[in-house]
This record gives structure tokens, C-alpha cells and sequence, in this order.
């Protein structure tokens, strides 16, 4: 099932393309606005050197080499040049605060760490004295760094000018470390967002790995055509997905922009064919559409509506098997409309787009498929080594997230827990064989997601232990009541309250730019995003808002009552994670008397 992929680990294959396409561009890095190409020789001869510099600094095989970093050619280099030694890179949030970098770094015992910039590095440098095994920084960008000590920080550059001499004395080192390398081997260790305790580390295989590739291949169809531009956090696996995994394996293009506030601009330089996008990123896309209608007004915004309430009936209709006027009319559409919107977001040339990673409101995805947007959900997580459901776009089903991807074999266990058996499935947590015993079951793995089986296709109802049970004791799902609120352009965030209680209720953050757009509209003032949520007039809006969700849910998951937070809600704050899942738990407690408040008069 799996024989169309060489059975290679990851650096063992990069080496194999550099042999096959030494001159083909793999990388593409934006610099001042230039994208400056790297061919697969260059990112093999590179990690190499990289991987040498490590072996020089004292990595032996099965070491521990961190990486703090947004996304860059620099990130992939070092996560390939410490794979190809044989040792294991762990991906840090770059967004992360100093103790949640100390608690990574310790736990997963790092040797050396790469950081991004000074920023990062004063991190790291802040804890130092928590991390004994810590034996040196490397630093990529050195603008600042003069007062440091050159003992125990050293640049990249400076790491691969050490890797090169390396090289020269140890000729045969890269090469006789890949000989030793085996699909059982672990590749990568991701630290799951934490939202309900500590992050464990999982630890994923390089057969998981190439088990992840061919399911994308038979996925989304990827071919060494294809192009991808990174931008969400590689220490994330939804995004080691499409930078590292499936792109060496397949051969296509991977770019990497100037930094996560340019993804828009860089998004519609580059039109990428494939483009993965977790629901935030949907829900900011929608958003932005909804304020350049707001700005154009007129003419054009009642052209924009028109078109989207011609098209959105048939928008979940595959291309195959829509009618004749159903064509015309989305041609006329897209002529008149769609294109430039599909411009605006750089998504015209895309051959499918994804979201995952957490749930979504179906009328943002319809919303996106309406636009031509060819969007597919699916469904995976960090112990499944990515993607393990997906939807096909002949097939476009709302609300579900399709079927198991090829090599994947799922099913619905006790409470209606989704079960997973496969190659993708991972080893275990690092240093945690307690929570390893209790995920992987008889060779199952127990996702802790509830789901429903309908007409083939799965659905996910929500996590295990998020399921509410209100007073009256019927179960319900919050993620569901949640993203149905969420695909308000005005509501950001929504955190439903319902347990043990007579009725549901909600605590609100508004988007602070669509509502303030809204404002600016409406004439009314405010100063900051405090002053706009305690307006009357944006707690009437929201009040609309919600009523609306209302009305396509089940009367028992109404929202009765909520509070408007008058406040985003804060990773440093430890109110989300650095992948932006609200901690329940936390939330909870912080804002427990504004909730007692919603109960007072029941």
C-alpha cells in the first residue's frame, strides 16, 4: 500500500532527491523582499554541515537538539542536519514565554538549541541556570550579541563554518550515520499544546512520517509541481506536515516569507497550489473579506451579496457534478467577483486548501467554497504523526472531516471515542510511559475525540472530556455551540459555560479590528479595545449576533447569557496556548465571579 515512496527515513531521502534534482529549487527564503532560491543539493550540503557542526559540538546519535525559531530555511536546515547525525529535533513555540521554554528545554533534555534572534536568545539565557545539560546557543540572526559570551553562544553561521572543518576530518560521518538509520527510529519530538496540564512530548518515527507522506500524496494529490508557503509554527505537526514530511518525499516547493505579519502579502506574491490554514486563520480571512465589503460599500458590496447568495447553494456541489447553469452562473461570479477576492487572499491558483488542527464553523468553510476556494477539511493530531481523516473534493460533505486517509484504519470505540491503528500512530511521550499506556490501547490509538459515523463519513462531536452535561442532564457539545458563534465576523472568541447548570452561557471577546471597522461606521468613539466592549452599542450587536447562532442550534444549547471579556485573551497570560486553544480550566477559574454573575438572578 505504501510502496510508491522509497522506505527511507527523512534526511536519508533529502540526500536522494540532491542525487535526483541537485539543481531543481527546494526552499525559497524572503529576504528584503527577494526570494533567494536554495536547490536540494544546497539544503542536503547544508544540513550536512549543520548536522557536522552539532557532531563537533558533542551530539552523538540520539541527542537532543532544540529549535526556537519562526518559520525559515534556517529552522528545516537545523531540524535535517541534527536528523541526518541520527539525533532528534524538538520544535519550541517562538511565541512561548521564558518559563514555558525552561519547562520544554528541561523535559526534553536539550543539548543545544538553535534560536532565532536576540529576542529569543535572552530566553533561553534567562533560564539557563534550570537547564544543567545545556551546552551551548546558536544564534541565526546576530544583530546585538557583541556582549555575549562567544564560550557558550555562537552564530549559524559560525556553526556551519564548524561543521565544514567537521567535515574535513570526519569525511565519512554523514554517510555512515544514514546507514544506520531505520523507518523504527525517532525523528522529531513535538510538545502538545497543554491545554489541560503540562505539554507531553511526543515522540513521532520516521515511519510515521513516511506513513504521513503517502496519505497526503492520496490526500490533496501532491506531486513535485505543487508549491507551499510555511508560515504556521514547524514545532507544530500540522505544519511539519507540508514543510518537511511530505515535501522531501514528493520533491515540491517549499517558501518560507519574511515573517508571520507579511503571510497576506506573501500569500499573493507567490499563489501557492496547496495552502493548510488552522480555523483562526479562516475565521481572520473571513473577517478581512467582510471589512474590505464593509469599505467598498455601494454597488460593489450588493454585488458581492448577490453573488454569494447565487452561488452558496451549490458551493458544496463537486465541480464534476454541477449543472450547466450552475457553471455559467459561478463563471459570471467569478468574473465579476470571486477572482479578485481570490487575488486578495492569494488563493486563485490554489488546487486545494485545508484547514485542521482544531473545529470550524461550517459556514466559514461554506463561506470559502462558495468564493471557489477548493477547501477540504480534515482531522489530526500530534500522536497520529499528522493528517489521519480528510475530506476529497468529489466529495464535500458539511460539517464532516471525511474519511481515513490511506494507511489509516479508524473506528468508534466506547462513549464514541475515535480510534486509530496505523503507521502514523507514534511511539509514546517522552519520559512518560504512564500516559503512553493509557493513549495506545491493544495497538489503538485513543484519540480522546468523540465522533459520529454518517454515511461513511466522520464526524467529530468534540473532545471526550470538553462533552458538558448541563442540570437538566442533557450532553452537549460547547465546540459545537462555540464555532457556531464564532462564525460571527464580530466574535473572535467564545467560551461556553454550561456544566452542572440550569442553562448555557457564554463569556465573549469581540475582534477588536471588525468591530472597530463596525464602530468607525456606526460614529460611535472609543479608545481601546476595553472602552469598544463595554459600548452599549457593541453589546446590542453582539446580542444579535448571538441570537442568530441561536437559531441553528437545539434549544437546550441556546446561549441565555453572557459576558463580554474586556480583554483579548493572553498566552503570557495563560489564558490560551501558544496555538491559541483556550485553557478551559484556567478561564474558568480567572473569570469565575463574572460567571457566578451570569447564574445570580437563576
Amino acid at each position: 500500500m505504501t510502496s510508491e515512496l522509497p522506505a527511507l527515513t527523512l534526511p536519508q531521502m533529502l540526500r536522494e532527491q540532491a542525487a535526483r534534482h541537485p539543481d531543481r529549487i527546494a526552499l525559497l527564503q524572503k529576504d528584503f523582499g527577494i526570494w533567494n532560491p536554495i536547490t536540494w543539493k544546497a539544503y542536503f550540503d547544508r544540513a550536512c554541515l549543520v548536522g557536522h557542526g552539532l557532531a563537533a559540538l558533542g551530539v552523538e546519535t540520539g541527542g537532543h537538539v532544540a529549535i526556537l525559531s519562526e518559520n525559515r530555511a534556517e529552522w528545516v536546515l537545523g531540524q535535517l542536519g541534527t536528523e541526518a547525525i541520527g539525533a532528534i529535533a524538538i520544535g519550541v513555540y517562538p511565541t512561548s514565554p521564558a518559563n514555558e521554554v525552561a519547562y520544554v528545554l528541561e523535559h526534553s533534555d536539550t543539548e543545544v538549541i538553535i534560536c532565532e534572534d536576540q529576542e529569543q536568545l535572552d530566553k533561553v539565557m534567562e533560564v539557563r541556570d534550570q537547564l544543567p545539560l545545556l551546552r551551548r546557543i546558536v544564534v541565526v540572526e546576530t544583530k546585538g550579541l557583541r556582549a555575549y559570551s562567544t564560550d557558550f553562544v555562537m552564530s549559524f553561521d559560525r556553526l556551519e563554518q564548524l561543521g565544514a572543518s567537521h567535515r574535513d576530518e570526519n569525511p565519512g560521518l554523514i554517510d555512515a550515520r544514514l546507514a544506520a538509520q531505520t523507518l523504527e527510529d525517532v525523528a522529531l519530538m513535538i510538545y502538545t499544546s497543554g491545554s489541560t496540564g503540562k505539554p507531553k512530548g511526543a515522540m513521532l518515527t520516521y515511519r510515521g512520517i513516511r506513513a504521513q507522506a503517502v496519505a497526503m500524496v492520496a490526500c490533496i494529490g501532491a506531486t513535485p509541481a505543487s508549491s507551499h508557503l510555511s508560515y504556521l509554527p514547524l514545532c507544530h505537526v500540522a505544519e511539519q506536515i507540508c514543510t518537511t514530511m511530505t515535501p522531501i518525499y514528493v520533491g515540491y516547493r517549499v517558501c518560507f516569507g519574511e515573517s508571520l505579519r507579511t503571510v497576506q502579502e506573501d500569500l499573493r506574491e507567490l499563489a501557492p497550489s496547496m495552502f493548510l490554514g488552522v480555523p483562526r486563520i479562516w475565521e481572520k480571512l473571513h473577517s478581512s473579506i467582510y471589512i474590505r465589503m464593509l469599505e467598498a460599500g455601494g454597488y460593489r458590496k450588493a454585488l458581492f451579496d448577490l453573488a454569494c447568495r447565487l452561488c452558496e447553494p451549490f458551493a458544496e456541489v463537486p465541480r464534476a457534478e454541477r449543472s450547466l447553469t450552475q457553471h455559467l452562473t459561478y463563471l459570471v461570479c467569478y468574473l465579476l467577483v470571486f477572482r479578485a477576492l481570490q487575488n486578495y487572499i492569494g488563493l486563485r491558483r490554489a488546487s486545494v486548501a485545508m484547514t485542521g488542527a482544531a473545529p470550524i464553523s461550517p459556514k466559514i468553510v461554506r463561506f470559502f467554497r462558495t468564493l471557489g476556494v477548493p477547501l477540504i477539511e480534515v482531522y489530526g493530531m500530534t500522536e497520529c504523526s499528522g493528517i489521519v481523516l480528510g475530506q476529497t473534493l468529489d466529495r464535500l460533505d458539511s460539517g464532516s472531516v471525511g474519511i481515513p486517509v490511506r494507511g489509516v484504519d479508524a473506528r468508534v470505540g466506547d462513549n464514541g471515542e475515535l480510534l486509530i491503528r496505523g503507521d502514523v500512530v507514534f511511539k509514546g511521550y517522552y519520559k512518560n510511559p504512564g500516559a503512553t499506556e493509557a493513549t495506545i490501547r491493544d495497538g489503538w490509538l485513543h484519540t480522546g475525540d468523540v465522533v459520529k459515523v454518517e454515511d461513511g463519513q466522520f464526524r467529530i462531536v468534540d473532545r471526550l472530556k470538553d462533552i458538558m452535561i448541563t442540570a437538566g442532564g442533557k450532553n452537549l457539545s460547547p465546540s459545537e455551540i462555540e464555532n457556531t458563534v464564532k462564525s460571527s465576523p464580530f466574535i473572535k472568541e467564545c467560551i461556553v459555560i454550561g456544566e452542572a447548570r440550569k442553562y448555557v452561557s457564554a463569556l465573549i471577546q469581540i475582534d477588536f479590528e471588525t468591530v472597530g471597522r463596525w464602530a468607525e461606521e456606526k460614529n460611535i468613539s472609543f479608545t481601546n479595545f476595553r472602552n469598544l466592549s463595554e459600548n452599549p452599542a457593541v453589546r446590542a450587536l453582539v446580542e444579535t449576533e448571538i441570537n442568530a447562532a441561536n437559531s441553528q442550534l437545539a434549544q437546550v444549547a441556546h446561549i441565555r447569557k453572557f459576558y463580554l471579556l474586556s480583554k483579548e485573551l493572553d498566552h503570557d497570560d495563560d489564558e490560551v496556548t501558544a496555538t491559541m486553544k483556550v485553557r478551559r480550566s484556567n478561564i474558568q477559574t480567572k473569570y469565575a465571579s463574572e460567571i457566578a454573575s451570569l447564574y445570580s438572578a437563576a
